[in-house]
Protein backbone atom coordinates (compact mmCIF):
# COMPACT_ATOMS: atom_id res chain seq x y z
CA UNK A 1 0.00 0.00 0.00
CA UNK A 2 2.83 2.20 0.55
CA UNK A 3 4.16 2.27 -2.92
CA UNK A 4 1.12 3.80 -4.04
CA UNK A 5 2.14 7.19 -2.25
CA UNK A 6 6.18 7.52 -2.38
CA UNK A 7 7.98 10.61 -3.41
CA UNK A 8 11.28 9.51 -4.20
CA UNK A 9 13.30 6.61 -3.80
CA UNK A 10 14.64 3.41 -5.55
CA UNK A 11 12.34 0.62 -4.93
CA UNK A 12 13.91 -1.20 -1.84
CA UNK A 13 13.84 -4.71 -3.60
CA UNK A 14 15.96 -3.29 -6.59
CA UNK A 15 18.63 -1.66 -3.91
CA UNK A 16 18.97 -5.23 -2.46
CA UNK A 17 18.74 -6.62 -5.97
CA UNK A 18 21.86 -4.72 -7.18
CA UNK A 19 23.51 -5.94 -4.08
CA UNK A 20 23.11 -9.22 -4.47
CA UNK A 21 24.09 -9.46 -8.37
CA UNK A 22 27.21 -7.21 -6.70
CA UNK A 23 28.84 -9.43 -4.76
CA UNK A 24 28.37 -12.21 -6.94
CA UNK A 25 25.56 -14.37 -4.84
CA UNK A 26 24.73 -17.57 -6.70
CA UNK A 27 22.29 -19.03 -4.17
CA UNK A 28 19.70 -16.91 -2.55
CA UNK A 29 17.44 -17.89 0.03
CA UNK A 30 14.86 -15.37 0.53
CA UNK A 31 12.85 -15.36 4.03
CA UNK A 32 9.65 -14.27 4.47
CA UNK A 33 9.39 -13.90 0.94
CA UNK A 34 6.00 -12.79 0.34
CA UNK A 35 4.76 -13.29 -3.12
CA UNK A 36 8.28 -13.07 -4.73
CA UNK A 37 9.14 -8.81 -4.61
CA UNK A 38 12.57 -9.27 -4.42
CA UNK A 39 12.49 -12.24 -6.81
CA UNK A 40 11.00 -9.85 -9.46
CA UNK A 41 13.78 -7.47 -8.65
CA UNK A 42 17.05 -9.74 -9.27
CA UNK A 43 18.18 -9.86 -12.88
CA UNK A 44 16.86 -12.47 -14.77
CA UNK A 45 19.82 -14.57 -14.26
CA UNK A 46 19.62 -14.71 -10.95
CA UNK A 47 15.95 -14.83 -10.54
CA UNK A 48 15.99 -19.11 -10.82
CA UNK A 49 18.87 -19.10 -8.28
CA UNK A 50 16.42 -17.68 -5.65
CA UNK A 51 14.63 -19.82 -3.41
CA UNK A 52 11.45 -18.01 -1.62
CA UNK A 53 10.68 -19.35 1.67
CA UNK A 54 7.59 -18.49 4.02
CA UNK A 55 5.41 -19.47 6.62
CA UNK A 56 2.28 -18.87 4.50
CA UNK A 57 0.86 -20.69 1.70
CA UNK A 58 -1.43 -17.95 0.33
CA UNK A 59 1.71 -16.13 -0.13
CA UNK A 60 4.00 -18.47 -1.78
CA UNK A 61 0.98 -19.70 -4.54
CA UNK A 62 2.15 -16.56 -5.91
CA UNK A 63 5.88 -16.80 -5.86
CA UNK A 64 6.92 -18.48 -8.48
CA UNK A 65 9.21 -21.69 -8.08
CA UNK A 66 11.11 -23.08 -6.32
CA UNK A 67 9.64 -22.29 -3.25
CA UNK A 68 9.67 -24.04 0.42
CA UNK A 69 7.34 -23.81 3.34
CA UNK A 70 8.79 -23.05 6.80
CA UNK A 71 9.56 -21.07 9.74
CA UNK A 72 12.07 -18.41 9.66
CA UNK A 73 13.54 -19.88 13.06
CA UNK A 74 13.79 -23.46 11.76
CA UNK A 75 15.25 -23.70 8.46
CA UNK A 76 15.01 -27.13 6.52
CA UNK A 77 18.41 -27.18 4.57
CA UNK A 78 21.77 -28.07 5.66
CA UNK A 79 24.29 -25.88 6.55
CA UNK A 80 26.32 -24.16 4.33
CA UNK A 81 24.37 -24.04 1.16
CA UNK A 82 23.74 -20.23 0.04
CA UNK A 83 25.47 -17.72 -0.89
CA UNK A 84 23.45 -14.51 0.81
CA UNK A 85 19.77 -15.14 2.56
CA UNK A 86 17.59 -11.33 2.65
CA UNK A 87 14.90 -10.71 5.08
CA UNK A 88 13.25 -8.19 4.43
CA UNK A 89 10.57 -6.62 7.64
CA UNK A 90 10.15 -10.84 8.43
CA UNK A 91 12.46 -10.59 11.58
CA UNK A 92 10.34 -7.55 13.16
CA UNK A 93 7.51 -9.90 13.31
CA UNK A 94 9.45 -12.77 15.83
CA UNK A 95 9.62 -13.11 19.38
CA UNK A 96 13.10 -14.23 19.44
CA UNK A 97 14.80 -12.75 16.02
CA UNK A 98 17.74 -13.97 17.30
CA UNK A 99 16.79 -17.98 16.66
CA UNK A 100 16.08 -16.98 13.16
CA UNK A 101 19.58 -15.17 12.43
CA UNK A 102 21.51 -17.65 14.39
CA UNK A 103 19.75 -20.19 11.62
CA UNK A 104 20.40 -17.66 9.00
CA UNK A 105 24.07 -18.21 10.03
CA UNK A 106 23.89 -21.74 9.96
CA UNK A 107 22.76 -21.92 6.14
CA UNK A 108 25.39 -19.49 4.57
CA UNK A 109 28.58 -20.41 3.43
CA UNK A 110 31.74 -18.95 5.30
CA UNK A 111 31.81 -15.69 3.68
CA UNK A 112 27.96 -15.77 3.61
CA UNK A 113 25.53 -12.65 3.74
CA UNK A 114 22.61 -11.86 5.59
CA UNK A 115 20.66 -8.74 4.75
CA UNK A 116 17.92 -7.52 6.58
CA UNK A 117 15.69 -4.74 6.65
CA UNK A 118 13.47 -3.05 9.41
CA UNK A 119 11.76 -0.08 10.21
CA UNK A 120 12.78 2.29 13.07
CA UNK A 121 10.92 2.60 16.61
CA UNK A 122 10.74 6.90 15.19
CA UNK A 123 9.39 6.05 11.65
CA UNK A 124 6.48 8.12 10.38
CA UNK A 125 6.86 10.83 13.88
CA UNK A 126 4.18 13.28 12.03
CA UNK A 127 1.50 10.56 12.78
CA UNK A 128 2.95 10.39 16.83
CA UNK A 129 -0.30 11.85 17.89
CA UNK A 130 -2.22 8.94 16.48
CA UNK A 131 -0.02 5.96 15.77
CA UNK A 132 3.30 4.59 17.02
CA UNK A 133 4.99 1.71 16.08
CA UNK A 134 4.37 -0.79 18.41
CA UNK A 135 7.35 -2.56 20.30
CA UNK A 136 9.46 -4.52 18.04
CA UNK A 137 12.00 -7.28 18.92
CA UNK A 138 13.98 -6.24 15.59
CA UNK A 139 14.10 -2.05 14.89
CA UNK A 140 16.38 0.02 13.14
CA UNK A 141 17.99 0.53 16.95
CA UNK A 142 18.64 -2.93 18.04
CA UNK A 143 19.06 -5.04 14.48
CA UNK A 144 22.78 -4.11 14.27
CA UNK A 145 23.70 -5.42 17.85
CA UNK A 146 21.55 -8.59 17.68
CA UNK A 147 22.77 -9.60 14.03
CA UNK A 148 26.63 -8.63 15.59
CA UNK A 149 25.93 -11.71 18.27
CA UNK A 150 25.86 -14.09 15.77
CA UNK A 151 28.30 -12.28 12.67
CA UNK A 152 31.73 -11.56 12.34
CA UNK A 153 31.27 -8.23 10.42
CA UNK A 154 28.00 -6.08 9.59
CA UNK A 155 27.80 -3.05 8.37
CA UNK A 156 24.74 -0.48 8.75
CA UNK A 157 22.63 1.64 6.25
CA UNK A 158 19.93 3.59 7.56
CA UNK A 159 17.48 6.39 5.65
CA UNK A 160 15.60 9.02 6.86
CA UNK A 161 13.74 10.96 4.65
CA UNK A 162 10.59 12.38 3.66
CA UNK A 163 9.58 9.49 1.41
CA UNK A 164 5.62 9.20 1.59
CA UNK A 165 2.98 12.02 0.86
CA UNK A 166 -0.62 11.00 1.88
CA UNK A 167 -3.05 13.15 -0.39
CA UNK A 168 -6.03 12.91 2.00
CA UNK A 169 -7.62 11.12 4.85
CA UNK A 170 -8.78 7.86 3.29
CA UNK A 171 -5.08 7.45 2.84
CA UNK A 172 -3.85 8.24 5.70
CA UNK A 173 -6.62 5.87 6.94
CA UNK A 174 -4.96 3.28 4.71
CA UNK A 175 -1.48 3.58 5.73
CA UNK A 176 -2.87 3.24 9.68
CA UNK A 177 -4.94 0.27 8.93
CA UNK A 178 -1.89 -1.56 6.91
CA UNK A 179 0.01 -0.83 9.99
CA UNK A 180 -2.92 -3.02 11.36
CA UNK A 181 -4.91 0.03 13.59
CA UNK A 182 -8.54 -1.29 13.41
CA UNK A 183 -10.53 0.36 10.75
CA UNK A 184 -12.17 2.52 13.20
CA UNK A 185 -9.94 3.47 14.70
CA UNK A 186 -8.19 4.26 12.06
CA UNK A 187 -10.87 6.22 10.80
CA UNK A 188 -10.86 8.74 13.94
CA UNK A 189 -7.07 9.10 13.69
CA UNK A 190 -7.04 10.54 9.95
CA UNK A 191 -9.51 13.20 11.13
CA UNK A 192 -6.98 14.66 12.89
CA UNK A 193 -4.10 14.87 10.61
CA UNK A 194 -3.45 17.71 8.58
CA UNK A 195 -3.46 16.99 4.78
CA UNK A 196 -1.77 16.59 2.66
CA UNK A 197 0.48 14.81 4.70
CA UNK A 198 4.35 13.71 4.51
CA UNK A 199 5.43 11.13 6.26
CA UNK A 200 9.30 10.50 6.83
CA UNK A 201 10.28 7.12 6.81
CA UNK A 202 13.04 5.63 9.26
CA UNK A 203 14.61 2.57 9.50
CA UNK A 204 17.83 0.82 8.44
CA UNK A 205 19.17 -2.15 5.80
CA UNK A 206 21.95 -4.58 7.95
CA UNK A 207 24.38 -6.68 6.18
CA UNK A 208 26.07 -9.25 8.30
CA UNK A 209 28.85 -11.88 7.28
CA UNK A 210 29.69 -14.61 7.88
CA UNK A 211 33.64 -15.15 8.68
CA UNK A 212 35.76 -17.19 6.65
CA UNK A 213 36.62 -16.96 3.01
CA UNK A 214 33.97 -15.12 1.10
CA UNK A 215 33.34 -14.66 -2.49
CA UNK A 216 30.19 -12.62 -0.47
CA UNK A 217 32.65 -9.18 -1.17
CA UNK A 218 32.39 -5.90 0.84
CA UNK A 219 34.35 -3.05 3.05
CA UNK A 220 32.72 -3.99 6.15
CA UNK A 221 33.51 -3.48 9.90
CA UNK A 222 32.66 -4.94 13.03
CA UNK A 223 30.15 -3.82 14.99
CA UNK A 224 27.74 -1.21 12.55
CA UNK A 225 31.01 1.02 12.36
CA UNK A 226 29.54 2.38 9.04
CA UNK A 227 26.39 4.15 8.78
CA UNK A 228 24.43 6.81 6.78
CA UNK A 229 22.22 8.25 8.28
CA UNK A 230 20.44 10.40 4.84
CA UNK A 231 21.36 8.52 1.42
CA UNK A 232 20.91 10.32 -1.47
CA UNK A 233 19.02 8.44 -2.59
CA UNK A 234 17.42 6.12 0.35
CA UNK A 235 15.12 2.80 -0.82
CA UNK A 236 11.52 2.91 -0.13
CA UNK A 237 10.35 0.89 2.93
CA UNK A 238 7.29 -0.02 4.04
Amino acid sequence: MTQRYLRVGRSLYTHLAEQLAGVGARRILDIGCGEGALRAALPVQLQSRAVGLDASWTMLGAHPRPVVQAHAAALPFAAGVFDAAVAVNVLDHLDEPAVAIAEAHRVLVAGGLLIAATASRHDAPELAEVWRPPPSSFDAENAPDLMAAAFEEIQVERWDAPLVRLPDRDAVRDYLIARFVPPELATDAAAQITIPATITKRGALIQARKAGSARVVGHMTRASTRSRTRPSRPPRMR
